[in-house]
């Protein structure tokens, strides 16, 4: 335990100038007296680890000391080389700095995980998109990642429904999602964060000028709640609908599986025949009629009125193409 924090520890201190020894202590959920007995055993080891006296001092390396990644395990290795994703690499125009690094990661490991690349690839493959799309690479997305990685401003142009609008964006962070890219940005002297389609940029120029950026975002986080509102802003509408046991099985399928769930939860007990009645939010009549559509037999719609007729419309017509005899 304590040669894996002590591993950790090196790592840190590679990574930035100085650290105090709060900090490590923080990052290595230890007492900041289990820092100080650390950083003595690592000097005692050889390792440079000099301590800054005062307010402002702290811990760091001297002499441009580096360690070999000799304290991988080999699952630790491959995990590595699954961090990257080719195709998106590819997109943003990253595949050779990629493949810079994992060359210079491999030339570092011990030779018994060199081949940990290959193992990996081996195993795993990450494929983005939708089925049944054609992947489409955004013309703008180099241009637009560069700014992400330099921190620069950009001065873009956007397609909002019919019109098209400029805006001097601070971009903070890209995210692709079933093939489709985004880019997570705010704009320059606003507070509140946005999403933009990137294939919907019609022109984009970084700047001279890098914003500072917020300490605090967190991009995977900001995603999973903007994504979480998005879904449910437009389910603007509400259909009740009895469900046999096999429609609770298969709902889930038909629907989003989260907002599916949460309504199954809702629910009253089953009748007499197992079916139980549920309140359901949908993006419209329409969609909805589509999505319940798959449920065939299982469901039946109770309201609103004008969905529940158009399924009865659709069984009558069943009914008459499945009554025939002569095959017509």
């Amino acid at each position: 335990m304590r040669a894996a924090r002590l591993i950790k520890m090196v790592l840190l201190l590679q990574s930035r100038p100085s650290m105090t020894a709060a900090e490590l202590a923080r990052e290595l959920e230890v007492s900041e007296r289990t820092v100080t007995r650390d950083a003595q055993a690592l000097s005692e080891a050889g390792v440079p680890v000099y301590a800054d006296r005062g307010r402002a001092g702290g811990y760091r390396l001297v002499g441009g000391y580096r360690t070999r990644l000799t304290g991988l395990h080999r699952g630790e290795a491959e995990a590595l080389f699954l961090s990257g994703v080719p195709g998106a690499l590819r997109e943003m125009g990253l595949e050779d700095a990629a493949s810079a690094a994992r060359l210079k990661v491999s030339a570092a490991l011990l030779p018994s995980l060199r081949d940990a690349s290959r193992t990996a690839a081996q195993r795993f493959h990450l494929d983005a998109p939708n089925w049944f799309k054609e992947p489409r690479t955004p013309a703008l997305l180099p241009a637009v990642a560069d700014a992400v990685w330099d921190d620069r401003r950009i001065s873009a142009r956007y397609r909002r429904g019919e019109e098209e609008v400029s805006r001097e964006l601070e971009p903070y962070g890209l995210v692709l999602k079933a093939g489709v890219w985004y880019l997570c940005a705010r704009v320059a002297g606003g507070a509140s964060f946005r999403v933009y389609r990137i294939d919907r940029f019609t022109a984009v120029e970084a700047g001279a000028e890098r914003f500072e950026r917020e300490p605090e975002f967190d991009l995977p986080a900001f995603w999973e709640e903007r994504a979480e509102q998005f879904a449910r802003s437009i389910l603007r509408a509400r259909v009740v609908v009895r469900l046999s046991p096999e429609g609770v099985r298969a709902l889930p399928y038909a629907l989003d599986a989260v907002i599916a769930r949460e309504a199954l939860a809702g629910a009253g007990q089953p009748d007499g025949e197992g079916w139980v009645r549920v309140d359901l939010p949908v993006e419209s009549e329409e969609v909805a009629h589509a999505q319940l559509a798959s449920l065939g037999p299982e469901v039946e719609v109770l309201e609103p009125a004008g969905l529940r007729e158009r399924f009865a419309a659709d069984a009558a017509r069943l009914a008459r193409l499945y009554g025939r005899t002569d095959g017509a």
